[in-house]
């Protein structure tokens, strides 16, 4: 039998809808369950439904979507706060347009009213230019640049301008193709190339002043330049041979500098040494004068004696210089002994003082001045033949 057919005792204990109260009840009303649950919030009254229950089922909504308000307020306030870290700046917009510009800290916007844009003003950015161009000569070379910069505007880097970076590549990429087009491949490649960063930077600077894109431009770095892949052995070579050229030029004027001092030092030394020799020829001649003049009223007062005194130092000093022995046949018969090693040094001393004598007398840098020679037989002052070998005259 089942359990809610007639005759069933248990029929209370069974039905899951107990009839109390006299009648028949169906499931629990919904709008109860809502006042159950508000009354337990603390929110409605007793769990008893009230004869007119519109009225305060309506003041509890509303006092739930009160603190639903609440709740999205105190939200919508914390999520204002944001932080602008050191290195960056930050752009206010409110509804969209530029508002305010806010400097790194912790800071308060309302949202969905105020956005905010970070922006790095601090670090340095840098990007590459690069591309086959034509030089002034005709020439295509690969040349590279290397851009630095960093952001001085914020307001002028994000809306003066759709894309700043892309402003900022397009006009170097158009002052660096100016500058090549304007330069040899020779400027370009090697001995030009700090002209042509210098140009390319300041034509850059000057290019991008009206556009006010918010940027300054740190310094711009020309990398090596390459030429096409067809021709790079042959303008390799060019290029070897144009250093050894700047080599060998600083080789010569290194070597004209340590030449050209020792060079001053020998002309001065040889003009010194003309100047001793010319001093001493002077003062040589004015001594020979000097003695002539004293003897000449001696050989007036007495003719002879003079003359004898002469023809006896004459003899004297060519003696003193000769290795010849003098011996008298007709009057001795006597064995005479000969010193030869004696005789031989003397020789080859005299020999080495001439050397020295004329060495000392004459400079080497200069031409060789003839010097009188000892004949074997000449005229003496006084017209006399003199023979040496007998030591008669």
């Amino acid at each position: 039998m089942a359990w809610n057919q007639p005759g069933n005792g248990n029929q209370n204990d069974r039905d899951p809808w107990k009839n109390q109260g006299g009648r028949e009840q169906g499931p629990p009303d919904l709008d109860e369950a809502v006042r159950n649950l508000l009354s337990k919030l603390g929110f409605g009254g007793g769990n008893k439904r009230p004869a007119n229950g519109g009225g305060s089922s309506g003041g509890a909504a509303s006092r739930g979507f009160g603190v639903i308000a609440i709740i999205a307020v105190a939200i919508w306030f914390i999520a204002g706060f944001y932080t602008v870290k050191e290195a960056e700046r930050g752009v206010v917009l409110r509804f969209g347009q530029y508002s305010d510009l806010v400097e790194s800290g912790l800071h308060w916007r309302p949202v969905f009213i105020d956005s905010v844009q970070t922006v790095d003003v601090n670090n340095v950015k840098q990007f590459q230019s690069e591309g086959f161009m034509l030089t002034q000569d005709e020439n295509v070379v690969q040349v590279e640049l290397d851009v630095q910069y960093r952001v001085v505007n914020p307001r002028d880097y994000l809306f003066a301008v759709e894309n700043a970076d892309r402003s900022l590549a397009q006009a170097t990429d158009s002052a660096l193709r100016y500058v090549v087009g304007h330069s040899s491949m020779d400027e370009v490649l090697t001995v030009g190339r700090e002209v042509v960063r210098s140009r390319t930077l300041e034509l850059l600077e000057t290019m991008i002043q009206p556009y006010q894109l918010g940027i300054q431009v740190v310094d711009v770095n020309l990398l090596p330049a390459r030429p096409p892949e067809a021709v790079k052995d042959a303008f390799d070579d060019a290029i070897s041979a144009q250093e050894d050229e700047q080599r060998y030029i600083r080789e010569a004027e290194a070597y004209a500098r340590e030449r050209e001092p020792l060079a001053r030092g020998q002309v001065r030394r040889i003009q010194q040494d003309a100047q001793a020799y010319r001093e001493q020829t002077i003062l040589k001649a004015q001594g020979e004068v000097a003695r002539f003049e004293q003897l000449l009223p001696q050989y007036k007062a007495a003719p002879v004696v003079t003359r004898e005194r002469l023809y006896i130092e004459t003899l004297e000093k060519i003696y003193a210089n000769s290795a010849k022995i003098m011996v008298d046949v007709e009057g001795s018969n006597n064995m005479l002994y000969l010193p030869l090693d004696k005789i031989l040094e003397t020789q080859r001393g005299g020999a080495t003082q001439n050397q020295l004598q004329q060495q000392k007398e004459q400079p080497l840098t200069l031409p060789q001045q003839r010097q009188p020679t000892t004949q074997s037989g000449g005229m003496n002052d006084m017209g006399r033949t003199v023979d040496r070998s007998s030591g008669r005259g």
